[in-house]
């Protein structure tokens, strides 16, 4: 038996010639495997891009989603503009034929003197308002006190009748939406236990002072603006003066965007930083309102303070005030409660005063600059401050031996009562010309404009005159010809009764001076 050269293990058989591979056939084999490898490589690295570029899409519409939703939120956080529409009142369909009505409070003490003409009282305006609510009732008051004690007298209890028919709106279907400052009010705790809605608005938080807006807005479509509180005082022992206006959508949807900035700054201590559409004004200096004011072509805006509180379009109160002086072509008629050019500030822990000059370079500028008569009739009572009478004083020394020049002041006082410092107080708030008028919430003291919320509401006669208008002239005529009006003579006799009468705490006023800045 021969041997083969290959020793053969069993289970092993020797592959034939034939089977075996061409070495070709591998080497081409070999290059077609590395060719698909690398096309499979070139496909997993595109599939690789473009999974990277789409993640990275992805990535980026993610972002941009977040910044449109925190966009959204900043535009809206100023004010809720779901559920808003439960009247219907656009821009677009909103009335400008308007009837306006002069309201006042004339305490029964003043009344002898002060009858000047059939004006309809505050509370009966009030009244009026409530019988057209069919909707709502949107009400901004920085003071609720309207229920009696059982001490007061008969004539001091009208403001109860009112609140009860506050309490009574829901089950006419009426919504009742309050705004007022941070206050403990039992009344509005009970207002809220009969369905009203009540926002409290901080003020403190925002500008360190408080909210002296007053206005009523009635299913935007009738509002009221002017000097009274829902405070029983009001309506019986202070003398205010307000507006009435009826059938003036328009301007009351202005108006109701301010309540909707107002109504959004609940349990809030920062105002946003983008203003939401639906508080930007309407109207204002800058474009004012066109309108039929009892049948009289007239302009009409609404203005706001402080700078803080103006969205964009807004025309501060400072600003409508000199818009109103500048139109004056014969005179200009004040009346308020406190007049103080001054703005105080704490700086750690000391208290800092400084001029604050807007108004009393106005009035300096009408009367040198114009020759506009301008007569300022201020309320004098516990709580003027000293000083006014050394501005007034300057004042009145603009037109020593100048010609042309006609600048007077008188101070409005009625006989105190020990107990009450209001009784008989004229708390108007008011500026006329012989075009023009505007009627506000704030006195004319520097810090009430820098710090404190108000709305003023400001009305130019297209061609002079107009019933409103010469109406609240005869009601300044009948308080500036009054016994109760006395003229400052500038000297020091005349200054020393002044001051003798305030009993002005001398220690207490060089205090206040040494910490004057000017």
């Amino acid at each position: 038996m021969e041997l083969s050269n290959y020793p053969r293990s069993r289970g092993h058989e020797e592959a034939p010639p034939a089977l075996l591979p061409d070495l070709s056939q591998v080497k081409n084999s070999s290059f077609s495997a590395s060719q698909q490898q690398g096309y499979s490589a070139t496909i997993f690295l595109r599939r690789k891009d473009k999974l990277e570029k789409t993640q990275q899409k992805c990535i980026a519409i993610f972002a941009l989603l977040c910044c449109f939703a925190v966009l959204l939120v900043l535009i809206f956080s100023s004010v809720d503009i779901w559920g808003d529409s439960e009247d219907g009142i656009t821009e677009e369909n909103c009335r400008t034929d308007c009837r306006i009505v002069l309201v006042e409070t004339i305490p029964e003490e003043l009344k002898e003197h002060l009858n000047g003409g059939p004006h309809l009282s505050l509370l009966a305006g009030f009244h009026t308002l409530l019988d057209q609510a069919k909707h709502s009732v949107q009400i901004v008051s920085p003071v609720w006190n309207l229920r009696p004690s059982e001490t007061m007298q008969s004539r001091e209890r009208l403001g109860q009748p009112l609140f009860q028919r506050l309490l009574s709106l829901k089950s006419r279907g009426v919504k009742l939406k309050i705004a007022s400052s941070l206050t403990n009010s039992t009344e509005q705790k009970i207002l809220a236990e009969h369905n009203a809605e009540v926002h409290l608005v901080n003020m403190t938080a925002f500008t360190r002072g408080q909210l002296h807006s007053s206005f009523w807005i009635i299913d935007r479509t009738h509002f009221y603006i002017g000097s009274a509180d829902m405070d029983w005082r009001s309506f019986s022992k202070r003398k205010e003066l307000g507006l009435m206006v009826y059938n003036c959508s328009c301007l009351a949807l202005d108006l109701h965007r301010i309540f909707s900035f107002y109504w959004q700054l609940h349990d809030r201590d920062y105002i946003p930083s983008i203003w939401s559409k639906r508080v930007t004004a309407l109207y204002g200096n800058h474009q004012a309102l066109e309108l039929e004011l009892n049948n009289t072509p007239a302009v009409a805006y609404v203005s706001t303070s402080p700078d803080l509180f103006c969205a964009k379009e807004r025309t501060r109160d400072v600003d409508a005030i000199y818009h109103v002086m500048q139109s004056a072509n014969a005179f200009i008629f004040i009346s308020v409660t406190d007049y103080l050019p001054l703005v105080t500030r704490g700086l750690r822990g000391i208290s800092v005063t400084r001029y604050w000059s807007p108004l009393d370079e106005m009035i300096r500028e009408a009367v040198v600059l114009r020759g506009i008569k301008v007569r300022l009739l201020i309320s004098f009572w516990k709580n003027t401050h000293p000083l006014t009478f050394n501005f007034v004083t300057s004042l009145k020394s603009l037109c020593v031996q100048l010609y042309n020049c006609s600048l007077e002041v008188k101070f409005f006082s009625q006989k105190e009562k020990k107990d009450d410092a209001q009784h008989g107080l004229n708390h108007n708030k008011y500026m006329l010309t012989d075009n023009a008028f505007y009627i506000g919430n704030h006195n004319w003291v520097g810090n009430e404009f820098s710090d404190n919320g108000g709305v003023g509401l400001v009305v130019q006669m297209k061609n002079g005159g107009g019933k409103v208008l010469e109406q609240i002239k005869t009601a300044f005529d009948r308080d500036w010809t009054s016994p109760y009006s006395k003229s400052l003579l500038g000297n020091k006799d005349q200054d020393n009764k002044y001051r003798h009468l305030h009993q002005v705490n001398t220690k207490e006023e060089n205090e206040w001076k040494n910490g004057l800045v000017v």
